[in-house]
């Protein structure tokens, strides 16, 4: 008999519980566990960030990490994202196409701004190379990111 637990989590700022095997990912437990299918299955080897989520401001992708190694942290998905200023800015530049990789990088655009407001190409370049699109070219992508620079809206001023 494979042995389950209860496991309490912050996920899109509100506290939840999950039962899961000791063993599962944190993507299992979001999807399977939870119904909430804005992260990707992928590769589920942690190449091509389909599956990425926040961990407190950080991007993480959930195939990486086990849902027991979420308790105490503050994990957002694209759910808890809903109409923010990346998301709106994907759409305004239309920087998807097929769309199964957007959740993973806009979660991975939304911690970039975080963390640099004033990214330059250089950087912007580094982060987005965590994700993987097949269907199109970053271009797109960068523009959106770039969009949010330029205002600077994740700047505290």
């Amino acid at each position: 008999m494979i042995k389950r637990i209860t496991v309490n989590l912050s996920i899109n700022e509100e506290d939840t519980e999950v039962i899961v095997r000791p063993a599962d990912t944190l993507l299992y437990a979001l999807r399977e566990g939870l119904g909430l299918t804005g992260a990707k299955p992928g590769c589920l080897n942690g190449d091509c960030g389909a599956c990425t989520v926040m961990i407190d401001t950080n991007p993480m992708k959930s195939c990486l990490m086990l849902a027991v190694e979420g308790i105490g942290k503050k994990i957002t998905t694209i759910e808890g994202v809903k109409n923010s200023l990346i998301q709106n800015a994907f759409v305004e530049n239309f920087a998807f196409q097929c769309g199964y990789c957007t959740p993973g990088f806009i979660m991975n655009c939304e911690a970039l701004l975080l963390h640099h407001p004033d990214a330059d190409d250089q950087t912007l370049k580094e982060w987005l190379e965590s994700n993987i699109c097949r269907c199109t070219g970053y271009q797109e992508i960068e523009q959106a990111v770039k969009s949010l620079l330029v205002s600077n809206p994740y700047h505290d001023d």
